[in-house]
């Protein structure tokens, strides 16, 4: 189980890197590292960056039946 420390530590090396990434380089499940995100956001520690509708190689991402499942979400530090 990873702290908030390591969760910092690790998108200080890494730049930026979305949850599911963290969760299995720290071998923490995804619901903890969502709630530790949240609570650095919380803090102005550590934000978050969504893609642009840009990279949609099918151009319908609002109309898309997964809910914008191709719209990437990442983390990084402020």
């Amino acid at each position: 189980m990873a702290s908030l420390i390591q969760l910092r530590d690790m998108l200080a090396l890494q730049g930026r890197m979305e949850a599911h990434q963290l969760s299995q380089a720290l071998k923490t499940p995804q619901p903890m590292i969502d709630a530790m995100l949240m609570r650095l956001e919380a803090m102005g520690k550590a934000k978050r960056v969504q893609e642009e509708a840009d990279g949609c190689l099918s151009g319908s991402c609002k109309s898309c039946p997964e809910g914008k499942a191709c719209l990437r979400e990442w983390w990084m530090l402020q």
